[in-house]
């Protein structure tokens, strides 16, 4: 008896583990450098389950600016932290039909959590500084790799910013709802 309970438990175990081994789960940890319209960043997506990652990254936001008052236009590079989750909704969806599903290629809900702070502007104009603020933006994105390395990342999302104001000397801060769209460029580490 105990050797047939001792096979029985074996073959579970065994099916269980080739089972699990053909489950598409997100990468326990992900480190990349990515360029886009309107920045650069460098950019950590962290395993938390299967479906779920947590994406850092700190970076330079950029800004462009110009009219009839400048001579020229103004180019504005300024930092930014982000906190992002993700829910990766197909991955084995992707798997099962034969498509790449590796370094969380596949699509995503996100809820990206931004503060840019005024510790330091990089411009083409001198005493330029940015208003510090947060915002929190739902969205729905994709990431599909272009090679073993390098990889595109497009998103979009309706959010909200708080615009810290006082802080420059205004009378109230100011909050306002936003288009975000984004199109990135990778290179895995």
């Amino acid at each position: 008896m105990k050797t047939f309970i001792s096979t029985i438990l074996f073959f579970i175990i065994i099916i269980g583990n080739s089972y699990s081994q053909n489950q598409a789960k997100v990468k326990k940890s992900i480190t990349s450098m990515q360029i886009g319209v309107l920045g650069v960043w460098l950019n950590n997506e962290y395993g938390l389950t299967d479906n779920i990652a947590l994406s850092s990254e700190i970076g330079l936001n950029s800004s462009f600016f110009g009219g009839f008052s400048y001579d020229k236009t103004g180019v504005v590079l300024a930092p930014t932290i982000t906190v992002e989750p993700k829910y990766y909704y197909n991955l084995q969806k992707r798997k099962d039909n034969g498509k790449n599903s590796t370094n969380n290629n596949g699509n995503y809900f996100s809820l990206k959590t931004s503060y840019s702070p005024d510790w330091f502007v990089i411009s083409n104009f001198e005493n330029i500084n940015v208003v510090p603020q947060v915002s929190v933006i739902p969205s729905w994105g994709f990431k599909r790799n272009i090679s073993k390395k390098f990889m595109y990342d497009i998103g979009a999302g309706f959010g909200y910013t708080h615009i810290f104001y006082k802080k420059i000397g205004y009378a109230k801060d100011k909050d306002k709802t936003f288009i975000n769209l984004h199109l990135r460029i990778g290179y895995n580490f």
